[in-house]
Protein backbone atom coordinates (compact mmCIF):
# COMPACT_ATOMS: atom_id res chain seq x y z
CA UNK A 1 0.00 0.00 0.00
CA UNK A 2 2.60 2.39 1.09
CA UNK A 3 5.46 3.10 3.66
CA UNK A 4 3.10 4.57 6.07
CA UNK A 5 2.42 3.24 9.35
CA UNK A 6 -1.25 1.96 10.85
CA UNK A 7 -2.15 2.41 14.65
CA UNK A 8 -5.78 1.40 14.97
CA UNK A 9 -7.90 1.91 18.48
CA UNK A 10 -10.24 -1.10 18.69
CA UNK A 11 -12.67 -1.26 21.09
CA UNK A 12 -13.91 -4.16 23.63
CA UNK A 13 -17.52 -2.51 23.39
CA UNK A 14 -19.21 0.97 22.38
CA UNK A 15 -18.28 3.85 24.25
CA UNK A 16 -14.89 2.18 25.47
CA UNK A 17 -12.79 5.49 24.46
CA UNK A 18 -11.85 4.59 21.31
CA UNK A 19 -12.81 7.87 19.96
CA UNK A 20 -10.97 9.60 22.49
CA UNK A 21 -7.99 7.80 22.52
CA UNK A 22 -7.17 8.41 18.75
CA UNK A 23 -7.74 11.94 18.58
CA UNK A 24 -4.87 11.99 21.06
CA UNK A 25 -2.97 9.49 19.01
CA UNK A 26 -3.25 11.98 16.32
CA UNK A 27 -1.79 15.05 18.18
CA UNK A 28 0.94 12.97 20.22
CA UNK A 29 2.07 11.92 16.70
CA UNK A 30 1.89 15.23 14.76
CA UNK A 31 3.88 16.43 17.91
CA UNK A 32 6.83 14.09 16.45
CA UNK A 33 6.92 15.72 12.95
CA UNK A 34 4.84 13.38 11.42
CA UNK A 35 2.54 13.77 8.33
CA UNK A 36 -0.54 12.05 10.39
CA UNK A 37 -4.54 11.43 8.75
CA UNK A 38 -7.15 9.55 11.04
CA UNK A 39 -9.52 7.07 9.58
CA UNK A 40 -12.89 5.28 10.33
CA UNK A 41 -14.51 3.15 7.53
CA UNK A 42 -17.23 3.46 8.67
CA UNK A 43 -18.87 5.61 11.52
CA UNK A 44 -22.77 5.38 13.07
CA UNK A 45 -23.61 9.08 14.44
CA UNK A 46 -25.52 11.93 14.02
CA UNK A 47 -23.01 13.96 15.06
CA UNK A 48 -21.48 15.36 11.92
CA UNK A 49 -19.57 17.99 10.62
CA UNK A 50 -19.39 19.85 6.85
CA UNK A 51 -16.14 19.00 5.23
CA UNK A 52 -14.23 19.27 1.89
CA UNK A 53 -15.93 16.83 -0.43
CA UNK A 54 -15.46 15.76 -4.01
CA UNK A 55 -15.74 17.70 -7.25
CA UNK A 56 -15.17 20.81 -5.01
CA UNK A 57 -18.52 20.36 -3.20
CA UNK A 58 -19.14 19.89 0.29
CA UNK A 59 -19.90 16.28 2.47
CA UNK A 60 -20.02 15.48 5.81
CA UNK A 61 -18.08 13.38 8.28
CA UNK A 62 -18.65 11.97 11.45
CA UNK A 63 -17.35 14.62 13.87
CA UNK A 64 -15.59 12.62 15.50
CA UNK A 65 -12.83 12.22 12.78
CA UNK A 66 -13.47 16.09 12.18
CA UNK A 67 -11.81 16.32 15.68
CA UNK A 68 -8.98 13.81 15.01
CA UNK A 69 -8.07 15.92 12.26
CA UNK A 70 -7.74 19.00 13.84
CA UNK A 71 -5.71 17.14 16.13
CA UNK A 72 -3.44 16.06 14.08
CA UNK A 73 -3.47 19.63 12.49
CA UNK A 74 -4.65 18.51 9.19
CA UNK A 75 -7.70 19.95 7.15
CA UNK A 76 -10.66 17.42 7.91
CA UNK A 77 -11.85 15.81 4.71
CA UNK A 78 -14.37 13.39 3.41
CA UNK A 79 -11.89 10.13 3.10
CA UNK A 80 -10.77 10.38 6.69
CA UNK A 81 -14.42 8.48 7.16
CA UNK A 82 -15.90 7.44 3.21
CA UNK A 83 -18.84 6.08 5.44
CA UNK A 84 -21.15 7.78 7.50
CA UNK A 85 -24.94 5.81 8.61
CA UNK A 86 -26.95 8.67 10.25
CA UNK A 87 -29.64 6.93 11.76
CA UNK A 88 -33.47 7.94 11.41
CA UNK A 89 -35.16 5.26 13.57
CA UNK A 90 -34.43 2.15 15.31
CA UNK A 91 -34.07 -0.01 12.17
CA UNK A 92 -33.14 2.21 9.65
CA UNK A 93 -30.16 4.61 8.57
CA UNK A 94 -29.48 7.41 6.01
CA UNK A 95 -25.98 6.22 3.58
CA UNK A 96 -23.32 9.21 3.81
CA UNK A 97 -20.80 8.17 1.45
CA UNK A 98 -17.55 10.10 0.86
CA UNK A 99 -19.68 13.12 1.84
CA UNK A 100 -22.87 12.84 -0.06
CA UNK A 101 -26.33 10.95 0.78
CA UNK A 102 -26.29 7.29 -1.20
CA UNK A 103 -30.12 7.27 -1.80
CA UNK A 104 -29.89 3.28 -3.59
CA UNK A 105 -27.35 1.88 -0.25
CA UNK A 106 -29.63 3.81 2.10
CA UNK A 107 -32.36 1.44 0.90
CA UNK A 108 -29.94 -1.68 0.58
CA UNK A 109 -29.89 -4.58 3.55
CA UNK A 110 -27.57 -4.32 5.83
CA UNK A 111 -25.66 -7.59 5.02
CA UNK A 112 -26.21 -7.01 1.13
CA UNK A 113 -24.27 -3.00 1.32
CA UNK A 114 -21.58 -3.98 3.46
CA UNK A 115 -19.28 -5.16 0.81
CA UNK A 116 -20.14 -2.45 -1.73
CA UNK A 117 -19.08 -0.08 1.35
CA UNK A 118 -16.34 -1.48 1.99
CA UNK A 119 -15.34 -1.18 -2.11
CA UNK A 120 -16.10 2.40 -1.76
CA UNK A 121 -14.12 3.17 1.74
CA UNK A 122 -11.13 0.77 1.05
CA UNK A 123 -9.05 3.16 -2.00
CA UNK A 124 -9.45 5.95 0.90
CA UNK A 125 -7.63 4.14 3.64
CA UNK A 126 -5.50 3.22 0.54
CA UNK A 127 -5.03 6.88 -0.29
CA UNK A 128 -4.43 8.23 3.05
CA UNK A 129 -1.78 5.93 3.49
CA UNK A 130 0.17 6.82 0.24
CA UNK A 131 0.12 10.57 1.71
CA UNK A 132 1.08 10.02 5.28
CA UNK A 133 3.79 9.04 7.72
CA UNK A 134 0.96 7.60 10.30
CA UNK A 135 -2.67 7.18 9.69
CA UNK A 136 -4.82 6.42 13.15
CA UNK A 137 -7.60 3.94 12.59
CA UNK A 138 -10.34 4.17 14.92
CA UNK A 139 -12.50 0.45 14.77
CA UNK A 140 -16.28 0.40 16.32
CA UNK A 141 -18.13 -0.76 18.58
CA UNK A 142 -16.20 -4.68 19.11
CA UNK A 143 -14.36 -6.47 16.31
CA UNK A 144 -15.41 -9.67 17.86
CA UNK A 145 -19.09 -9.58 16.79
CA UNK A 146 -18.91 -13.15 15.83
CA UNK A 147 -22.54 -13.06 14.29
CA UNK A 148 -21.25 -9.29 12.23
CA UNK A 149 -17.58 -10.89 11.58
CA UNK A 150 -18.13 -11.93 7.99
CA UNK A 151 -19.37 -8.68 7.13
CA UNK A 152 -17.34 -6.08 9.46
CA UNK A 153 -15.20 -4.04 7.63
CA UNK A 154 -14.94 -1.75 9.78
CA UNK A 155 -12.91 -3.57 12.29
CA UNK A 156 -10.10 -5.98 11.52
CA UNK A 157 -10.91 -6.26 7.81
CA UNK A 158 -9.46 -2.66 7.85
CA UNK A 159 -6.95 -3.55 10.41
CA UNK A 160 -5.95 -6.44 8.10
CA UNK A 161 -5.92 -4.02 4.70
CA UNK A 162 -3.46 -1.35 6.45
CA UNK A 163 -1.45 -4.15 8.73
CA UNK A 164 -1.66 -1.91 11.38
CA UNK A 165 -0.72 -2.08 15.29
CA UNK A 166 -3.70 -2.23 17.12
CA UNK A 167 -4.94 -1.27 20.48
CA UNK A 168 -7.77 -2.88 22.37
CA UNK A 169 -9.49 -0.53 25.03
CA UNK A 170 -11.66 -1.68 27.68
CA UNK A 171 -13.33 0.37 30.09
CA UNK A 172 -12.62 -0.92 33.38
CA UNK A 173 -14.93 1.42 35.28
CA UNK A 174 -17.89 -0.36 34.09
CA UNK A 175 -16.47 -3.99 35.24
CA UNK A 176 -15.11 -7.28 33.52
CA UNK A 177 -12.55 -5.64 31.86
CA UNK A 178 -10.26 -8.44 31.70
CA UNK A 179 -13.02 -10.39 30.78
CA UNK A 180 -13.90 -8.12 28.15
CA UNK A 181 -10.06 -7.77 26.91
CA UNK A 182 -9.65 -11.58 27.00
CA UNK A 183 -12.46 -12.48 25.08
CA UNK A 184 -12.34 -10.14 22.33
CA UNK A 185 -8.38 -11.32 21.66
CA UNK A 186 -9.90 -15.05 21.78
CA UNK A 187 -12.54 -14.53 19.71
CA UNK A 188 -10.42 -13.44 17.04
CA UNK A 189 -8.91 -15.57 14.34
CA UNK A 190 -5.11 -16.11 15.03
CA UNK A 191 -4.50 -13.32 12.01
CA UNK A 192 -5.99 -10.85 13.50
CA UNK A 193 -5.26 -12.15 17.05
CA UNK A 194 -1.68 -11.31 15.81
CA UNK A 195 -1.73 -7.47 15.42
CA UNK A 196 -3.37 -6.80 18.54
CA UNK A 197 0.28 -5.05 20.19
CA UNK A 198 -1.49 -3.67 23.86
CA UNK A 199 -4.29 -4.02 26.00
CA UNK A 200 -5.30 -0.31 27.56
CA UNK A 201 -7.51 0.19 30.67
CA UNK A 202 -9.44 3.35 30.25
CA UNK A 203 -11.02 4.86 33.13
CA UNK A 204 -9.70 3.83 35.94
CA UNK A 205 -10.47 4.70 39.32
CA UNK A 206 -8.07 4.35 42.41
CA UNK A 207 -4.82 2.76 43.31
CA UNK A 208 -3.57 0.93 39.74
CA UNK A 209 -1.22 -1.35 42.14
CA UNK A 210 -4.04 -3.01 43.18
CA UNK A 211 -4.56 -4.04 39.42
CA UNK A 212 -2.01 -6.86 40.15
CA UNK A 213 -1.45 -9.69 39.29
CA UNK A 214 -4.66 -8.92 36.69
CA UNK A 215 -2.36 -7.59 33.71
CA UNK A 216 0.35 -10.64 34.35
CA UNK A 217 -2.52 -13.28 33.82
CA UNK A 218 -3.88 -11.53 30.99
CA UNK A 219 -0.01 -11.39 29.18
CA UNK A 220 0.41 -14.86 30.44
CA UNK A 221 -2.87 -16.12 28.41
CA UNK A 222 -2.87 -13.98 25.20
CA UNK A 223 1.12 -13.08 24.94
CA UNK A 224 -0.24 -9.11 25.03
CA UNK A 225 0.89 -6.85 27.45
CA UNK A 226 -1.19 -4.12 28.94
CA UNK A 227 0.17 -0.73 27.96
CA UNK A 228 -1.88 1.81 29.89
CA UNK A 229 -3.84 2.35 33.04
CA UNK A 230 -5.53 5.16 32.29
CA UNK A 231 -7.16 6.87 35.30
CA UNK A 232 -10.80 8.43 35.00
CA UNK A 233 -10.70 12.23 33.42
CA UNK A 234 -14.01 13.37 33.01
CA UNK A 235 -12.84 16.87 32.38
CA UNK A 236 -10.60 16.49 29.41
CA UNK A 237 -12.84 19.13 27.14
CA UNK A 238 -13.75 16.64 23.85
CA UNK A 239 -16.70 16.01 23.21
CA UNK A 240 -18.41 12.73 23.25
CA UNK A 241 -18.77 10.56 20.36
CA UNK A 242 -22.49 9.16 21.27
CA UNK A 243 -23.53 13.13 22.48
CA UNK A 244 -25.10 11.90 26.04
CA UNK A 245 -23.28 9.35 26.71
CA UNK A 246 -22.13 11.05 29.78
CA UNK A 247 -25.86 12.79 30.65
CA UNK A 248 -24.72 13.87 34.19
CA UNK A 249 -25.73 17.86 35.00
CA UNK A 250 -22.32 19.39 34.49
CA UNK A 251 -21.16 22.06 37.41
CA UNK A 252 -23.40 22.63 40.08
CA UNK A 253 -25.47 25.76 41.31
CA UNK A 254 -25.76 28.58 38.92
CA UNK A 255 -27.76 29.44 35.24
CA UNK A 256 -29.40 26.14 34.86
CA UNK A 257 -29.22 25.37 30.93
CA UNK A 258 -31.64 22.43 29.87
CA UNK A 259 -31.32 20.91 26.44
CA UNK A 260 -33.90 18.65 25.35
CA UNK A 261 -32.83 15.10 24.47
CA UNK A 262 -35.21 13.72 22.00
CA UNK A 263 -34.50 9.96 20.51
CA UNK A 264 -32.97 11.26 17.21
CA UNK A 265 -31.10 14.27 18.69
CA UNK A 266 -28.33 15.60 16.78
CA UNK A 267 -24.77 17.65 16.53
CA UNK A 268 -24.88 17.24 20.16
CA UNK A 269 -20.72 17.76 20.16
CA UNK A 270 -21.64 21.50 19.77
CA UNK A 271 -22.33 21.63 23.32
CA UNK A 272 -19.43 20.62 24.85
CA UNK A 273 -18.31 24.13 25.58
CA UNK A 274 -21.19 24.56 27.87
CA UNK A 275 -20.04 21.62 29.97
CA UNK A 276 -16.65 24.04 31.09
CA UNK A 277 -18.36 26.74 31.96
CA UNK A 278 -18.00 28.19 35.35
CA UNK A 279 -21.54 29.14 36.79
CA UNK A 280 -23.54 26.98 34.52
CA UNK A 281 -25.50 23.76 35.24
CA UNK A 282 -25.90 21.80 31.93
CA UNK A 283 -28.50 19.18 31.63
CA UNK A 284 -30.25 16.74 29.47
CA UNK A 285 -34.07 16.52 29.71
CA UNK A 286 -36.28 13.94 28.75
CA UNK A 287 -38.80 14.84 31.42
CA UNK A 288 -40.93 17.66 32.77
CA UNK A 289 -39.05 17.07 36.30
CA UNK A 290 -35.74 18.10 33.76
CA UNK A 291 -37.16 20.64 32.32
CA UNK A 292 -38.71 22.44 34.76
CA UNK A 293 -37.34 25.12 36.48
CA UNK A 294 -34.58 25.83 33.90
CA UNK A 295 -33.46 29.54 33.03
CA UNK A 296 -32.75 28.32 29.66
CA UNK A 297 -34.16 25.80 27.22
CA UNK A 298 -32.49 24.73 24.03
CA UNK A 299 -33.95 22.18 21.13
CA UNK A 300 -30.81 21.04 19.50
CA UNK A 301 -30.82 19.23 15.92
CA UNK A 302 -32.78 16.24 15.13
CA UNK A 303 -32.47 13.93 12.41
CA UNK A 304 -35.83 13.05 12.77
CA UNK A 305 -37.65 16.49 13.22
CA UNK A 306 -41.42 15.79 12.79
CA UNK A 307 -40.64 12.74 15.06
CA UNK A 308 -38.98 14.10 17.58
CA UNK A 309 -41.33 16.64 17.84
CA UNK A 310 -44.15 13.98 18.42
CA UNK A 311 -41.74 12.32 21.14
CA UNK A 312 -41.65 16.15 23.06
CA UNK A 313 -45.45 16.23 22.20
CA UNK A 314 -45.73 13.10 23.84
CA UNK A 315 -43.86 14.10 27.18
CA UNK A 316 -45.91 16.83 27.54
CA UNK A 317 -42.67 19.41 26.92
CA UNK A 318 -44.56 21.30 25.00
CA UNK A 319 -46.62 22.69 27.55
CA UNK A 320 -43.25 23.60 29.44
CA UNK A 321 -41.39 25.13 26.43
CA UNK A 322 -44.28 27.08 26.00
CA UNK A 323 -44.40 28.69 29.72
CA UNK A 324 -40.72 29.28 29.74
CA UNK A 325 -41.66 31.32 26.67
CA UNK A 326 -44.29 32.85 27.76
CA UNK A 327 -42.36 33.73 30.99
CA UNK A 328 -39.48 35.67 29.17
CA UNK A 329 -36.73 33.23 29.63
CA UNK A 330 -34.23 32.26 27.24
CA UNK A 331 -35.31 29.47 24.69
CA UNK A 332 -32.83 28.63 21.74
CA UNK A 333 -33.63 26.31 18.60
CA UNK A 334 -30.73 25.33 16.55
CA UNK A 335 -31.66 23.53 13.31
CA UNK A 336 -33.91 21.13 13.82
CA UNK A 337 -34.79 22.90 17.45
CA UNK A 338 -35.56 26.29 14.84
CA UNK A 339 -37.97 24.28 13.02
CA UNK A 340 -39.69 22.93 15.62
CA UNK A 341 -40.16 26.49 16.89
CA UNK A 342 -42.31 26.95 13.79
CA UNK A 343 -46.00 26.84 12.74
CA UNK A 344 -45.64 23.94 10.43
CA UNK A 345 -43.60 21.41 8.85
CA UNK A 346 -44.14 20.55 5.23
CA UNK A 347 -42.92 17.27 3.75
CA UNK A 348 -43.85 17.24 -0.05
CA UNK A 349 -40.91 14.25 -0.65
CA UNK A 350 -41.65 12.00 2.11
CA UNK A 351 -38.33 12.70 4.00
CA UNK A 352 -39.26 13.17 7.13
CA UNK A 353 -43.31 13.89 7.67
CA UNK A 354 -45.55 16.92 8.00
CA UNK A 355 -46.35 18.08 11.41
CA UNK A 356 -47.70 21.28 12.91
CA UNK A 357 -44.89 22.90 14.85
CA UNK A 358 -44.84 24.45 18.50
CA UNK A 359 -45.73 27.74 16.86
CA UNK A 360 -43.04 29.84 18.85
CA UNK A 361 -42.14 31.83 15.96
CA UNK A 362 -44.12 32.71 12.76
CA UNK A 363 -42.07 30.33 10.37
CA UNK A 364 -42.97 27.58 7.90
CA UNK A 365 -40.44 25.31 6.93
CA UNK A 366 -40.65 22.86 3.58
CA UNK A 367 -38.10 19.50 3.61
CA UNK A 368 -36.40 20.13 0.28
CA UNK A 369 -34.61 16.58 -1.50
CA UNK A 370 -31.20 18.16 -1.83
CA UNK A 371 -29.34 18.52 1.72
CA UNK A 372 -27.53 21.81 2.03
CA UNK A 373 -24.18 21.48 3.27
CA UNK A 374 -22.03 24.41 3.94
CA UNK A 375 -19.30 26.35 6.34
CA UNK A 376 -20.91 29.54 7.24
CA UNK A 377 -19.51 33.17 8.12
CA UNK A 378 -22.33 34.79 10.45
CA UNK A 379 -23.47 38.10 10.80
CA UNK A 380 -25.93 38.83 13.79
CA UNK A 381 -28.01 41.87 13.22
CA UNK A 382 -29.53 43.81 16.17
CA UNK A 383 -31.25 41.51 18.71
CA UNK A 384 -33.28 42.02 22.01
CA UNK A 385 -34.03 40.97 25.45
CA UNK A 386 -31.59 38.51 26.54
CA UNK A 387 -29.91 37.95 22.99
CA UNK A 388 -28.73 41.68 22.66
CA UNK A 389 -25.14 40.62 23.57
CA UNK A 390 -25.27 38.60 20.13
CA UNK A 391 -25.49 41.77 18.35
CA UNK A 392 -23.68 42.31 15.71
CA UNK A 393 -20.82 39.82 16.08
CA UNK A 394 -19.62 38.14 13.50
CA UNK A 395 -18.32 34.63 13.81
CA UNK A 396 -18.78 31.36 11.93
CA UNK A 397 -20.39 27.92 11.65
CA UNK A 398 -22.00 25.53 9.63
CA UNK A 399 -24.71 24.15 7.81
CA UNK A 400 -26.46 20.72 7.69
CA UNK A 401 -30.22 20.66 6.41
CA UNK A 402 -32.85 19.50 4.50
CA UNK A 403 -35.30 22.07 5.47
CA UNK A 404 -36.03 25.39 4.35
CA UNK A 405 -37.46 27.82 6.50
CA UNK A 406 -39.90 31.13 5.35
CA UNK A 407 -41.64 33.32 7.24
CA UNK A 408 -45.54 32.84 7.74
CA UNK A 409 -47.08 35.12 5.02
CA UNK A 410 -50.36 35.40 7.64
CA UNK A 411 -48.58 36.33 11.20
CA UNK A 412 -46.82 39.43 12.19
CA UNK A 413 -42.84 38.57 11.11
CA UNK A 414 -40.39 38.05 13.25
CA UNK A 415 -37.04 39.93 13.47
CA UNK A 416 -34.71 38.84 10.92
CA UNK A 417 -31.65 38.23 12.94
CA UNK A 418 -28.83 36.21 11.27
CA UNK A 419 -27.58 35.81 7.72
CA UNK A 420 -24.89 33.66 6.52
CA UNK A 421 -21.71 35.12 3.69
CA UNK A 422 -24.72 34.34 0.84
CA UNK A 423 -26.52 36.91 2.46
CA UNK A 424 -29.52 34.38 3.67
CA UNK A 425 -32.20 35.20 6.47
CA UNK A 426 -31.04 31.80 8.55
CA UNK A 427 -31.72 33.20 12.24
CA UNK A 428 -34.84 34.35 13.73
CA UNK A 429 -35.93 36.06 16.82
CA UNK A 430 -39.52 36.91 18.58
CA UNK A 431 -39.76 38.11 22.36
CA UNK A 432 -37.28 35.68 24.13
CA UNK A 433 -37.79 32.76 21.69
CA UNK A 434 -34.56 32.33 19.34
CA UNK A 435 -33.83 29.94 16.26
CA UNK A 436 -30.94 29.68 13.75
CA UNK A 437 -29.55 26.92 11.30
CA UNK A 438 -26.29 27.86 12.12
CA UNK A 439 -24.44 24.93 14.46
CA UNK A 440 -21.13 25.72 16.05
CA UNK A 441 -22.12 29.18 17.64
CA UNK A 442 -21.32 28.03 21.40
CA UNK A 443 -17.60 27.00 19.87
CA UNK A 444 -17.23 30.42 18.87
CA UNK A 445 -15.13 32.68 21.40
CA UNK A 446 -17.31 35.77 20.67
CA UNK A 447 -20.41 34.29 20.93
CA UNK A 448 -19.42 32.78 24.29
CA UNK A 449 -17.49 35.91 25.45
CA UNK A 450 -21.28 38.08 24.52
CA UNK A 451 -23.22 35.93 26.10
CA UNK A 452 -21.13 34.42 29.33
CA UNK A 453 -18.48 36.69 29.30
CA UNK A 454 -15.96 34.41 29.21
CA UNK A 455 -14.06 32.00 27.52
CA UNK A 456 -13.11 28.23 27.46
CA UNK A 457 -10.07 26.32 26.34
CA UNK A 458 -9.64 26.06 23.17
CA UNK A 459 -9.70 22.70 20.52
CA UNK A 460 -6.00 22.63 20.72
CA UNK A 461 -5.20 23.31 23.60
CA UNK A 462 -7.71 20.36 24.50
CA UNK A 463 -5.79 18.46 21.87
CA UNK A 464 -2.33 19.19 23.56
CA UNK A 465 -3.66 18.26 26.84
CA UNK A 466 -4.48 15.30 25.26
CA UNK A 467 -1.15 13.95 24.05
CA UNK A 468 0.06 14.80 27.53
CA UNK A 469 -1.80 12.52 29.74
CA UNK A 470 -1.49 9.66 26.93
CA UNK A 471 2.32 10.41 27.25
CA UNK A 472 2.11 10.57 31.06
CA UNK A 473 0.23 7.33 31.56
CA UNK A 474 1.79 4.98 28.52
CA UNK A 475 4.21 2.74 29.32
CA UNK A 476 8.02 4.29 27.67
CA UNK A 477 8.54 3.83 24.37
CA UNK A 478 5.28 2.01 23.63
CA UNK A 479 4.00 4.79 21.20
CA UNK A 480 6.49 5.18 18.96
CA UNK A 481 7.21 1.73 19.23
CA UNK A 482 3.64 0.77 17.59
CA UNK A 483 5.31 2.92 14.15
CA UNK A 484 8.01 0.00 13.73
CA UNK A 485 7.55 -2.49 11.04
CA UNK A 486 5.59 -6.08 12.40
CA UNK A 487 9.20 -7.70 12.35
CA UNK A 488 11.13 -5.22 14.32
CA UNK A 489 8.24 -4.86 16.86
CA UNK A 490 8.18 -9.06 17.38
Amino acid sequence: MSSAKAVMVLGTTSGAGKSWLATALCRYYARQGLKVAPFKAQNMSNNARVVPGLNARMGEIGSAQYFQALAARRTPEVRMNPVLLKPEKDTASQVIVMGEVDSELTHTPWRERSEKLWQRAKPALHALMAENDVVVIEGAGSPAEINLHSSDYVNMRTALEAQAACLLVSDIDRGGAFAHLYGTHQLLPAPERALIQGFVLNRFRGDASLLAPGPEQLQALTGVPTVAVLPMWRGHGLPEEDGVFDDRPSGGAGLQIAIVAYPRLSNLDEFQPLRSLPGVRLSWARSLAELSGADWIILPGSKAVAADLAWLRAQGLDLVIAQHAAAGKPLLGICGGLQMLGESLLDPHQLDGNAPGLGLLPLVTQFEREKLLRPSQLRFGPLSGRWAALSEIQTQGYEIHHGRTVQHPSLAPACVTLHNDAGEAIGWQAGSVLGCYAHGLFEQAPVMQALFGTQVASLDSVFEGLADYIDTHFKAGVLMGLLQSKKDRS
